[in-house]
């Protein structure tokens, strides 16, 4: 009889055993996102191959403003505006005689002062891609702009010398040839329009919108000139202390308001694969005291492979205003990457996040969508756009906003 349970035992075990396939057996955990509040936005879109996340994200905010304000779904043209700020990038590059960052990057009060400057026109009008790709391809467009705007200053520069008078309709001759003509009119929806008229015609007021930011190098409640290297226009944000910076985001989605977001994406706790920011750290107090002493003793090579596996969520860093102020100092925090935050998110452990569209066409895990926890949001946020309405009232008396 033991000797029949025995042989009974055996089996089961290695029945168990081989339904354990690769298929059912335990898979990690993962992140669990469960989607609070999410704000309309327009259709998830490619940047492709060129560093013009700044003018993606921007514009998916305004359209977003355009939505929130009854209007209809959009698709503004980024070329359009990549186009003209090129053209301002360039003129400026050599006034300084080359002393300026002359690259595709840029920041989100780019789009509204090219707007204002040059109007702004569908994706439909002007597809900007002249070249012979389907997509953004900026890699001989930058490398062509810089090489012109570098001759022309190495011509003024010699003895008895000045720049010509036609170096500015070429470097227009330039533009065209890789973006296409820039139209004066032209038709939407049966009626006419210039790009000027167009822009007039938005549901939108471009005085509404400001940047804020959270560092100790300016005196809080001030605006400064953001001191990062796409900030040629040397356009200024709002400084606020970092619980407030935080208080503003949360009130603007809150309250139905979008935010154009600089962040910076260089982080190990940015996952492309995972599409989670998250900044990690090791719960010692929640480990048992020989749990703790192996950690200890792990190498840091180790403790980072530990901590960056995105296997399922854990503790993170609380982030000081310290804290920012050292990885933007140290160039730990750089000014990468633009996207839009459209929401707020909990993991299956109650953590919340931000939900955030981002420009790199859709794919998965979340069909282009990213989730950024609280501390990364607070710790990598170079700065944000929003409408000057969605600061509560307090703070925007502080910083005299009306």
């Amino acid at each position: 009889m033991k000797k029949l349970l025995l042989t009974a035992f055996v089996c089961c075990t290695a029945l168990a055993a081989a339904a354990q396939t690769p298929d059912t057996a335990p898979q990690p955990e993962g992140y669990q996102f469960t989607d609070i509040k999410i704000l309309p936005a327009t259709p998830v879109k490619d940047q492709s191959r060129s560093g013009t996340c700044w003018c993606f994200s921007t514009l998916s905010f305004l359209e977003s403003e355009i939505l929130r304000a009854g209007g209809p779904e959009l698709d503004l043209s980024e070329m359009w505006i990549v186009r003209n700020i090129y053209f301002e990038k360039a003129i400026k590059y050599v006034r300084l005689h080359g002393s300026l960052n002359l690259a595709v990057g840029g920041q989100s009060h780019d789009v509204i002062n090219g707007i204002r400057r040059y109007g702004i026109v569908p994706e439909e009008v002007y597809p900007g891609l002249n070249y012979g790709y389907q997509k953004p391809q900026f890699d001989e467009i930058d490398a062509v702009i810089k090489a012109y705007a570098d001759a022309v200053i190495k011509s003024g520069d010699k003895k008895d010398s000045k720049l010509t008078t036609a170096w500015q309709e070429g470097l227009n001759g330039i533009l065209d040839a890789y973006f296409g003509a820039m139209p004066e009119k032209f038709t939407v929806g049966g009626k006419e329009y210039t790009p000027q008229s167009y822009a007039a015609s938005l549901p939108i007021d471009l005085d509404d919108y400001i940047e804020i930011s959270s560092f100790t190098h300016h005196p809080f409640y001030t605006e400064f000139i953001m001191e990062v290297p796409d900030n040629w226009d040397w356009d200024t944000v709002y400084n606020l202390p970092l619980d407030e910076m935080m208080a503003v985001i949360d009130n603007a989605l809150e309250n139905g308001y979008t935010l154009a977001w600089g962040t910076d994406v260089s982080e190990k706790g940015f996952s492309r694969t995972k599409a989670i920011g998250i900044i990690p750290e090791a719960d010692i107090e929640g480990m048992a005291g020989t749990e703790a002493e192996r950690w200890g003793k792990l190498t840091q090579k180790e403790k980072d492979e530990a901590l960056y596996k995105f296997d399922k969520p854990g503790k993170e860093r609380t982030i000081t205003q310290q804290m920012r102020q050292e990885a933007f100092d140290n160039y730990e925090t750089t000014d990468d990457h633009g996207m839009q935050i459209v929401g707020t998110a909990v993991d299956q452990n109650g953590n919340r996040y931000y939900k955030v569209k981002n420009s790199w066409d859709v794919r998965p895990p979340y069909a282009g969508y990213w989730y950024f926890s609280r501390p990364f949001v607070a710790y990598k946020t170079i700065s944000a756009m929003v409408n000057k309405h969605a600061l509560p009232k307090e703070i925007a008396k502080k910083l005299g906003i009306k």
